[in-house]
């Protein structure tokens, strides 16, 4: 196995890493991750795992005094992504919806919601993407939620492309709650909502690639909850959740750099062991040199998604380098799975291996959770100081 990198972890990181190698290792061996795949199905039994080691809530605590450590995060998606990826984009939900409610969440909804998903009992789905808005989602949301008069909210629209809630307990929803004023972000609220409550339809789509995770379009049809259902303040939703952004790309850049680093040892096995015209296929120097690049773009990503965490566990300004490492090790995954098909050949092509699954999932993270070109927007904008492109 390629080690976790050229930079050291500390003494606690390198223990907390073997951890998560070790239950991938007894929960979820390759044969198993591929039958998964193949079943469309989620692995339980992993989940739980996770969440019994304490690796769901890591840090976090239900009363929401501490949240998670961002450099403890980006360990365990990483080894999740190298492996059972799809248990790592699971997870870069639940990091997610940990953060908001710790930071947002009343103390109902921690001891209700929280604590459950702290130590992998339950899990929840986050509600955002629409069918006509994906980036732009604010400007165009069409899910409203109006109050009565007993102060309930009903809830109408529709979500897509949402991860994991026909088994999630809860949704975290954003809908329109009033009429933008300033900018298009104001006037829209979340909701903390049982998956089961009355008029909400959850159906699987049918897509690509992360088969062990289900993506969903959920509608919501007078969709009763009580006023304690707001998660945060009212009006104030998309602004808590652009809070979160920073932590969700820093994470997609860790469950990023995972396929990236699985893919790599895949091919390095490969190309030490698969014998051409008498000599192992790794050694011809066009497919190396590949290889050789992909490292080299890994071990970039890592050093800007190092930097990303550090800041912001101290409390520092992050959203560039965590776009940056997002962006870097995206690529790097892009790059290193179809380096890693071109030096297999027929065998990548093959379900025997893991390449075609990695080369699939790798192309979730150049438009999730924002696409590579927004980023760069982003970056050229706030970074170099150049005029908005959008």
């Amino acid at each position: 196995m390629i080690g976790s990198g050229t930079l050291p972890d500390t003494t606690e990181q390198a223990d907390l890493r073997e951890m998560v190698r070790e239950i991938i290792e007894r929960f979820a061996p390759p044969q198993r991750v591929r039958e998964l795949d193949d079943a469309n199905a989620f692995d339980l039994e992993l989940y739980r795992a996770l969440g019994e080691a304490g690796l769901i809530g890591l840090d976090a605590q239900a009363d929401g005094t501490t949240g998670a450590d961002p450099r403890h995060q980006i360990i365990v998606l990483e080894e999740l992504a190298a492996g059972p990826t799809s248990m790592a984009v699971c997870l870069v939900v639940q990091y997610m919806g940990v953060g908001l409610l710790t930071e947002y969440g009343s103390d109902q909804q921690r001891s209700t919601v929280l604590a459950p998903l702290l130590d992998g009992r339950e899990r929840v789905a986050f509600a955002l993407t629409e069918p006509d808005g994906g980036t732009d989602v604010a400007r165009v949301m069409r899910t409203r939620a109006k109050q009565s008069g007993d102060g309930r909210w009903v809830l109408n629209g529709a979500k897509t492309w949402i991860s994991g809630p026909q088994h999630a307990k809860n949704l975290i929803v954003l809908a329109r709650t009033s009429a933008p004023e300033s900018s298009p972000i104001d006037g829209i609220t979340m909701f903390l909502v049982p998956t089961d409550t009355p008029g909400i339809t959850v159906r699987e789509l049918d897509t690509f690639a992360i088969h062990s995770l289900d993506t969903c379009e959920v509608t919501f049809d007078n969709v009763e909850v009580d006023a304690t259902a707001v998660l945060g303040h009212v009006d104030q939703g998309f602004r808590q959740v652009l809070g979160t952004l920073n932590g969700e790309r820093l994470n997609a850049a860790a469950a990023a750099l995972g396929i990236a680093r699985g893919a790599l040892e895949a091919a390095v096995d490969y190309g030490r062991q698969r014998q051409v015209f008498g000599r192992p296929v790794g050694s011809f120097q066009a497919g190396q040199h590949r290889l050789v690049d992909g490292a080299i773009a890994i071990e970039s990503a890592r050093a800007l998604m190092l930097q990303a965490a550090e800041a912001t566990a101290t409390g520092k300004r992050a959203d560039i380098l965590s776009a940056m490492a997002k962006v870097a090790a995206s690529d790097a995954a892009v790059a290193v799975t179809d380096a890693g098909m071109r030096l297999m050949g027929g065998s990548g092509f093959s379900k025997e291996y893991p390449m075609e699954r990695l080369f699939r999932d790798a192309r979730l993270y150049t438009f999730a959770p924002l696409t590579n070109e927004m980023l760069r927007n982003h970056i050229g904008e706030k970074y170099l100081g150049l005029p908005r492109s959008f």
